[in-house]
């Protein structure tokens, strides 16, 4: 376990909604940080077959090219029915032709390979985010923190809030999407209280636990 001696790291992402998270997330720290994007790093090739995997090869990207720590996030939507896709490769089934992103296309795409499977029940649908976070030293030196939030898939898409697969997933105990629900409401958490809603706000509260706190 190595704590984080400076407020000035890189936010290792070019994804504007994850970059806009995390900045919310780690500014009442009083830290200073600039995105990958921002910084006109190239992306790393998201080889590993893991979440952890391939935090760590984007955390470790930024971290030696800028000579700073660097926190990085990757993170996906695992679906029982549909044996745990589209897990690591949730971003890729955005990806249209042109090279671009397109996430209410990914939406429906979830809703037809639910419907293909017979998932059309609330309790065949069930879901969960996962976050994981890579804090990465130029020397190498990593730290990882993983959080998760059970949920299950809503259909038609609801609220425009938040970014990617956000409208159709219903976090368990919550009449709302994540789509619905305010940044402050997703990832609402502060020191000493006991728990965090968002996958990605549990992930930062173990790296707080981990790497900030005395």
């Amino acid at each position: 376990m190595r704590k984080l001696e400076t407020k000035t790291i890189v936010v290792a992402s070019h994804n504007a909604g994850k970059i806009r998270e995390i900045q919310d997330l780690i500014g009442p720290f009083g830290f200073t940080a600039k995105s990958a994007a921002e910084l006109n790093f190239i992306e790393p090739d998201e080889t590993g077959t893991t979440f952890e995997e391939n935090a760590i090869i984007k955390a470790l990207a930024s971290a030696k090219v800028s000579g700073m720590p660097a926190l990085s996030d990757d993170s996906g939507l695992v679906i029982d029915a549909l044996g745990g896709a589209p897990g690591v490769y949730t971003a890729n089934w955005a990806e249209t032709l042109d090279g671009t992103r397109d996430f209410h296309m990914a939406m429906q795409k979830v809703e037809k390979a639910l419907e293909h499977a017979g998932a059309t029940l609330p309790e065949a649908r069930a879901a969960r985010f996962v976050s994981v976070l890579c804090l990465a030293w130029p020397d190498g030196h990593t730290e990882l923190f993983r959080g998760e939030v059970m949920g299950t898939i809503a259909w038609p898409p609801r609220g425009d809030q938040g970014f990617g697969y956000d409208p159709i997933f219903q976090p368990r105990g919550y009449e709302a999407t994540f789509g619905e629900m305010s940044a402050e409401q997703k990832h609402g958490w502060k020191p000493g209280e006991p728990e965090a809603l968002s996958h990605r706000a549990r992930a930062f509260k173990l790296f707080v636990e981990t790497c900030l706190e005395a």
